[in-house]
């Protein structure tokens, strides 16, 4: 009987807790590519369904997560713009498909598809229940998707809506069809021996979806302190030389009135937290 491997972890992780005097950090040619990269990120359109996102096989990322997670402060630290993502103060008030374009501006190779936050408290519940299925939707059906990179509060782990929508993935994820990346956010919050407890975790969890074919990876994330933007962008970059070759993308008209501000503020705690 074969035993599926585990998710890869990060060597060596780094931790808040160390004076930045004491060690330079090392930046490989690898994770210096991946940053140039992702800095190339630009706003192309929001959908509030799947119709409404460009057709053809652009590969794509999607960033997800729960509302409180960072999702909109990681994606502004690794595309090294402070307002790429938006942050709304007001929870579940704009909950849209937010696409951004990698790449250069007249041939970019991959999008970027910040999805909507999820898990607030204060949000209807018919409303969660259209997110959710949106979100479904994309995650299991969505062709071009090649890749997650999943938000988990690094103090809390896995809840269980982070496992539900783990399941709308498992499939894809098991067969490699999707690569998967866990961060495991704001790990400035905790000492040496809680990220080793929260690596631990996540892993176990994720044992649970990994086979030969899938590619799977966790790492600890910061981006107050910057702790693991460096194995994110090496993880990007290897990512994206996986990638098919671009073809042509359709896009179509952006509805009238919808404009892209993803829902994401760290301040927020909600009803799972």
């Amino acid at each position: 009987m074969t035993h599926p491997r585990p998710p890869r972890k990060p060597s060596s992780p780094r931790t808040a807790a160390a004076p930045a005097h004491q060690k330079a950090v090392v930046v490989s040619d690898e994770a210096k590519e991946g940053l140039g990269w992702l800095h190339t990120a630009k706003f192309l359109t929001s959908a509030s369904k799947i119709s409404q996102l460009p057709q053809g096989d652009m590969p794509e990322i999607a960033f997800v997560g729960r509302s409180n997670a960072g999702k909109s402060s990681a994606i502004n630290t690794l595309a090294q713009q402070r307002q790429l993502a938006f942050a709304s103060k007001t929870p579940g008030r704009t909950q849209l498909i937010n696409l951004f374009t990698l790449g250069p501006r007249e041939a970019p190779d991959a999008f970027f598809a910040d999805l909507p936050g999820y898990g607030y408290a204060a949000v209807a519940r018919g409303k969660k229940l259209v997110w959710q299925k949106v979100m479904a939707d994309y995650l299991e059906v969505r062709r071009a998707l090649m890749g997650v990179v999943l938000m988990i509060d690094s103090r809390h782990g896995f809840t269980p809506l982070d496992l539900q929508l783990m399941d709308f993935i498992a499939q894809r994820v098991k067969t490699g069809e999707i690569k998967l990346l866990v961060l495991l956010t704001k790990a400035d919050k905790l000492t040496k021996t809680e990220a080793k407890q929260a690596i631990e975790g996540a892993s176990a969890v994720l044992a649970d979806f990994t086979t030969d074919d899938s590619d799977i990876a966790v790492t600890l994330f910061s981006s107050m302190r910057r702790v693991g933007v460096e194995d994110v962008a090496e993880q990007m970059i290897a990512w994206k030389k996986a990638m098919p070759e671009r073809v042509h993308f359709e896009l179509p008209p952006m509805p009238e009135g919808e404009g892209g501000e993803a829902v994401d503020d760290e301040d927020f705690e909600d009803d799972e937290a």
